[in-house]
């Protein structure tokens, strides 16, 4: 069907933000504080009015389905016996903070400082933190690690299940401290996790930031608006084309076209606006506008073991006659009180470990979920039970994003190159067998029924052999479009697209190197900081 062209009219605004995910919602609230600046956001995906959105254990709907989810897949992996991963990411407004398990983690201190150390001043820990508490509304009140009175609802779990209690006893049991706190003085510990949740509520990026600025005159939000193309004059991207239903349209930008899409997504778009490695482009017959070798390079992830759990406890989530007319009684609980099992984010409880004392930082993380989660949820089993999830916190492979046509409409091309560094894979095996120590002790005795992966692990080679035929991502895709001062990096410290004006990227692409936690709140830091450096520089 032919597409039909609508620019003999061309919009302009000051800003135009390419993509509605936590990125792009920070950025479009920000910079229409200044109600001089006009501001227009581009989401491909639709508005975020679903129920499923708004009710936290609605991600269980849309994780492991194409329900306000891109769905995208990675190339088959060697490392992963030649599997496919998935790899979900939001499709709507708020993007993957509208789907995501609501976790408020911000990684190590470290991590921020090896950023500075890596050539990127003004991104040590003490720089970022005040974007951090800038942001942040912790119902537990503000301190020198966190903020009260930002739009983004940072709270405790409402209703946590009960299994959450013996988890935590379990894991002293085996020797790891308790830690009430994973983003306050110390990150070492097991403990429950606070959430992007407010009043029971999923508070993402879209709610937190985007709904307040709506009715400002200078923000205009478009959806179902897919990004095909950067227009540029010269070396100045001065525009954008995009396609809504069936026509392709064209707006322009008098200052800055802001790429937010995240790491899977703004790389591709670059290179199909001809800004990447010349090889690339010119296989897809792309005109190369500007070689930047390191568009869509250094992806990396957090890959992530699962194990699962049955149990004849009820009280945990899963399918049974008994547990279907539970669940009904939680929607009702849901709707009058905001409380109850529907409050919650599944991944309620976790931890950050260190599989070697005489590391500076934890190099795994847990996750605790109160239901069994097989591929992605997308494997079902009949009954209850329980997980745990463990991923290794500063992978060394690489990876990287790349095209599979020069059709705008098709999905990138995603190759985490997982275990393509052997290290990450004995990383693993001691998570795993920390993971295991836990989930054997005593107080989770209670709860147990049958390990339905791990009773044949027994030595490395089979819990290597089972990291390989189960592992996949945690869903914390970055780096592709790295910051750093040389030939590899794709922008500078100020997120400018290095050799091109008017052009920044601003997402969690940007990280030179993985934070040691989930990646939702620091992408949240980066567009606090970068919508300050605009603004900044607009002024100058």
């Amino acid at each position: 069907m032919p597409i039909a062209r609508s620019d003999l009219t061309v919009q302009e605004f000051d800003y135009l933000i390419v993509g509605g995910g936590s990125a792009g919602c920070v950025l479009a609230a920000r910079l229409s504080e200044d109600a001089d600046a006009s501001v227009c956001l581009l989401e491909a995906g639709k508005p975020d009015t679903s129920l499923f959105v708004r009710v936290p254990a609605g991600t269980a709907a849309m994780l492991p389905t194409r329900h306000n989810n891109w769905a995208f897949e990675t190339e088959p992996q060697p490392g992963l016996n030649g599997r496919r991963g998935y790899q979900p990411r939001g499709r709507t407004l708020g993007g993957s903070s509208a789907i995501n398990a609501m976790i408020y983690t911000r990684g190590h201190p470290s991590d921020y400082d090896g950023w500075a150390e890596a050539g990127n001043p003004g991104w040590s820990w003490s720089e970022v933190l005040p974007w951090f508490r800038r942001s942040e509304d912790n119902s537990r009140g503000a301190d020198a690690w966190h903020g009260v009175g930002g739009p983004l609802s940072v709270s405790d779990l409402r209703s946590p299940n009960p299994i959450c209690e013996d988890f935590l006893r379990a894991a002293e049991q085996a020797g790891f401290a308790r830690n009430p706190d994973f983003n306050g003085a110390e990150q070492e510990g097991v403990g429950l996790y606070q959430v992007t949740q407010r009043n029971g509520e999923r508070w993402s990026a879209a709610r937190a930031f985007l709904a307040p600025a709506r009715e400002r005159p200078n923000l205009t939000v478009l959806t179902r608006a897919r990004a095909t193309r950067i227009l540029f004059e010269g070396r100045r991207a001065v525009g954008v084309e995009y396609r809504q239903g069936q026509a392709t349209m064209v707006l322009r930008a008098r200052r800055e076209v802001l790429l937010a899409s995240g790491a899977l997504q703004s790389p591709q778009l670059l290179m199909l606006s001809g800004v990447g490695p010349r090889e690339e482009l010119r296989h897809h017959g792309i005109p190369v506008l500007h070689e930047r070798p390191g568009v869509g390079r250094d992806l990396h992830d957090h890959l992530d073991y699962v194990s699962c759990y049955r149990s004849a406890r009820r009280e945990l989530f899963g399918f049974s006659v008994r547990g279907a007319a539970r669940t009904l009684g939680a929607m009702l609980e849901f709707r009058r009180q905001r409380t109850g099992m529907m409050t919650t984010n599944f991944a309620e409880a976790g931890g950050f470990l260190k599989t070697d004392p005489g590391l500076a930082a934890p190099d795994v993380q847990l996750h605790f979920v109160v239901g069994i989660v097989d591929d992605h949820s997308r494997k079902l089993h009949w009954g209850h039970g329980y997980s745990c999830h463990v991923c290794i916190l500063r992978p060394k492979s690489r990876g990287r994003v790349g095209l599979r046509s020069a059709d705008p409409m098709a999905a990138p091309l995603v190759d985490p190159n997982f275990l393509g560094d052997s290290d990450d894979l004995e990383v693993l095996v001691r998570g795993y067998k920390a993971l295991r120590e836990i989930m054997q002790a005593d107080a989770l005795a209670p709860w147990r029924g049958a390990d339905i992966y791990g009773a044949s692990l027994t030595t490395d080679d089979r819990i290597r052999e089972a990291i390989r035929q189960r592992a996949d991502t945690v869903y914390h895709p970055v780096g592709s479009c790295r910051m750093g001062p040389d030939e590899g990096a794709v922008v500078d410290t100020r997120l400018r697209v290095h050799g091109l004006e008017g052009l920044r990227v601003v997402d969690a692409s940007i990280m030179p190197a993985v934070v040691g936690g989930n990646t939702n709140a620091p992408t949240i830091m980066i567009a606090e900081r970068a919508a300050a450096m605009i603004a900044e520089d607009a002024r100058t």
